[in-house]
């Protein structure tokens, strides 16, 4: 594991973290649900947008009622049809967020990597507590199979990737797919996901009182989306525990982690059980970086330059020669 001691946080990294904390903003688990979800829309949902040929969204029938979907496509300038399809979850601790919040990133991962994005509406806990979830994760993955012909995607070439608690929902459908025969999954990108139901590593010690995620929060999102402890052991929620002969099967993986993160060091595990079972794994791991920052690429330049980094990565896995901005 690299060495976090001597690290400082990025300078630019920094001015953005005390603008937020300007602002006020309670930690998440200092909040309710309800003021949480406003508050995590507001603070996300971008204001300036990358261009890209066509936003649309969508519903399928799911596992237990409509799942919204959103579907980015850039120009043809970019892309090469029938593209790649990434789809994408998006993080809040499995508790936040929407197809409005994570509206940037899948505009940057459409133009960036030249492919079709699928950004998924799951449900969310604690109304929907795990599985639901990753019922309706997996779920997506199989519509955008079936119909990723119809918006210029390739549903032979899937992509399953996300942020955070959305990490840890593409880890669990790659996994899924295998056990189960389901759609055949090019690769999975994992952007600092949640990976254990377990709060003692170095990096949960180190980065405790944040910037931008505490272990207090972590234990709120899990308490959110876990029945009960119970739950925190099935491989389907903490994907560190999947067996080896599972995670041998898996397909090829990127990783990003970020060294101020209370994730940091679950994030370095999982990548390095995925490399041990013999898994083409890419770790990019960033020591200045903290939880979230692939979401500050128009004002962080290691950001901004991390998101092109992943982009190539997957661009050359599902074979895409061009691409990009």
């Amino acid at each position: 594991m690299p060495d976090h001691e001597t690290t400082e946080l990025d300078p630019q990294l920094a001015a953005v973290v005390d603008d937020i904390e300007a602002e006020g903003v309670p930690e998440w688990h200092a909040m309710s649900v309800d003021c949480g979800r406003r508050v995590e829309d507001e603070v996300f949902t971008s204001d300036e947008r990358a261009d890209v040929e066509f936003v649309r969204d969508y519903a399928f029938d799911g596992p237990n009622g409509d799942v919204p979907v959103r579907v980015y496509c850039p120009g043809a300038e970019t892309i090469d049809t029938p593209a790649p399809t990434l789809v994408f979850y998006h993080g809040g601790g499995w508790t936040l967020g929407t197809l409005d919040s994570a509206d940037d990133i899948c505009r940057n991962l459409a133009r960036r990597v030249g492919g079709v994005v699928v950004s998924v509406d799951y449900r969310l806990a604690p109304e929907h507590p795990f599985p639901a979830g990753l019922d309706d994760a997996y779920a997506a993955l199989e519509w955008a199979a079936e119909n990723a012909e119809t918006f210029g995607g390739d549903g032979s070439r899937l992509v399953v990737a996300g942020t955070s608690a959305g990490g840890n929902l593409a880890a669990a459908v790659a996994l899924r797919a295998r056990e189960f025969d389901g759609p055949d999954v090019a690769h999975q990108a994992l952007f600092y996901p949640i990976t254990d139901y377990a709060f003692d590593t170095d990096s949960y010690a180190e980065n405790a009182d944040g910037p931008l995620l505490t272990r207090a929060d972590m234990q709120w999102f899990w308490a959110q989306y876990l029945r009960s402890p119970v739950d925190g052991a099935n491989p389907y929620a903490s994907v560190l525990h999947a067996s080896e002969s599972a995670l041998s099967e898996l397909p090829p993986a990127t990783v990003v982690t970020a060294g101020f993160d209370p994730l940091r060091d679950e994030g370095v595990a999982y990548a390095d059980r995925l490399a041990a079972a013999g898994v083409d794994v890419n770790h990019h791991h960033h020591p200045t970086m903290t939880h979230g920052f692939l979401s500050l690429t128009d004002s962080v330049d290691v950001a901004d330059e991390a998101f092109d980094a992943v982009a190539e990565r997957l661009r050359a896995s599902v074979g895409v020669g061009g691409g990009g901005e």
